[in-house]
């Protein structure tokens, strides 16, 4: 048998395999958290007392940092490492590994943690398709091309959207692989999805109208770039501010297993208090988007604006804290809020616009710039709501805003390292 119908063949079975797989992986964290919080979460955690949402989320983080304290694996492998294997053209986690990354991701977002799904699911599929390739005797040569397949069916599998995930991996994972092997990756990616939309819902855009264009949301870009820019701006800056901050308390010699004690209380507690604050302020971010992009209900500003903050600060310190999981979902969720919170402002300035379609760009653009997948932003916002009012625009402003934000942070860096004083 040809080495092209050997890949073809890995493919397939990659794609079937990888959407089963990730979608038990995201039913496993759902039941995780419907088990721990005695139901729906957004619907249970604000009739719970305090200190039992704060033990859960304490005890949850604790577990993890144990898992990571017996195996650093855990913790590693997500998107950017699968993007180094594809480099040394090698695979150096076991299924062991996988494993316990997935039980960690599953307690970090079932508990409340906001990180997203697609490092483990990407995980998921390499190491299908890794163990494929060596049953069916692949080249060694090809090793990067079963890689590439496996991380994007499993990504096309997590977002249930096959030409998102496609483009996701190209370029955070395999854009080296383009040109030749494309078609494979479609197969895998294909494939996964039909699994996947068998048993998890996509996010889907109600209120689509296709290709007509409404000059309101177009002349909007201009009003829009430097809110979002500003909303990137806050994101990084809380962001590196807080890990910065948190990092110097546990900054004294201690024994890791002291440390884990320590970043599992702070982490637990704090995720335990924000998600009492608001339980939309904790998990991955999945209802937050598409209840955003799907409402025809008007939230007050102040309401958004303090669920952003919640938002961006529980993300935060689910870093700090090593919950397991990636930021995809969760970024799309900041930034639909902000777009949702734009669209109620331009309301109140008597334009004739609905707050969801500025939710579905801000979730496309937001993503898109802090993760650096301008192009991945683009086919998001085309395949989730089939509407050129959402495309254009996110076309536009991910371009602008991303070139803003780069000239702006490159700015900002050197101008401290000027300041900074010599040693």
């Amino acid at each position: 048998m040809g080495w092209k119908v050997k890949l073809f063949a890995l493919s397939l079975l990659t794609g079937l395999l990888t959407g089963a797989a990730v979608s038990f992986y995201v039913l496993l964290t759902r039941g995780v958290s419907y088990l721990l919080y005695g139901g729906n979460p957004l619907q249970t955690i604000p009739l719970l007392p305090w200190w039992r949402v704060i033990l859960i989320t304490t005890l949850s983080i604790f577990a993890v940092n144990l898992i990571i304290l017996f195996n650093e694996k855990a913790r590693e492998y997500g998107v950017k490492e699968i993007a180094r294997a594809l480099e040394e053209d090698k695979l150096t986690f076991t299924l062991g590994d996988l494993v316990l990354k997935i039980v960690a991701s599953a307690l970090s977002i079932g508990s409340g943690f906001a990180v997203g799904n697609e490092g483990p699911s990407a995980a998921i599929g390499a190491m299908i398709s890794y163990n494929l390739s060596r049953l069916l005797n692949l080249p060694r040569e090809l090793l990067r091309v079963a890689i590439g397949v496996g991380a994007s069916s499993g990504i096309a599998a997590v977002f249930v959207s096959p030409i998102t995930g496609i483009l996701f991996a190209v370029e955070s994972v395999a854009y080296t692989l383009v040109k030749d092997f494309v078609g494979f990756m479609i197969v895998g990616s294909f494939t996964a999805f039909i699994v996947a939309l068998s048993f998890l819902n996509p996010i889907i855009f109600k209120y689509s109208i296709g290709k007509n264009l409404h000059p309101d949301y177009l002349y909007s870009i201009l009003l829009f770039v430097p809110v979002l820019l500003a909303g990137v701006y806050i994101y990084l800056t809380l962001r590196d501010r807080l890990l910065y901050y948190l990092s110097s308390i546990a900054s004294k010699k201690l024994t890791p297993f002291k440390r884990a004690v320590l970043v599992s209380a702070v982490g637990g507690v704090v995720v335990g208090f924000l998600l009492k604050v608001s339980p939309y302020a904790g998990f991955s971010g999945h209802e937050v988007v598409s209840a955003l992009i799907n409402s025809n209900l008007h939230y007050p500003l102040s309401a958004i604006a303090l669920l952003v903050l919640l938002r961006i600060f529980a993300n935060t310190v689910s870093l700090y804290s090593n919950a397991v999981g990636g930021l995809f979902i969760t970024l799309m969720s900041i930034g639909a809020l902000i777009g949702y919170g734009f669209g109620e402002s331009l309301r109140l300035l008597e334009f004739a616009v609905e707050p969801f379609y500025f939710a579905a760009i801000g979730a496309a653009v937001f993503v898109g710039v802090v993760m650096r997948i301008p192009f991945t932003a683009v086919v998001l916002a085309l395949e989730i709501t089939y509407d050129y009012n959402v495309v254009v625009p996110t076309g536009l402003i991910v371009a602008f805003v991303g070139f803003l934000a780069s000239a702006a942070f490159g700015l900002r860096k050197m101008m401290l390292k000027r300041g900074r004083p010599s040693r």
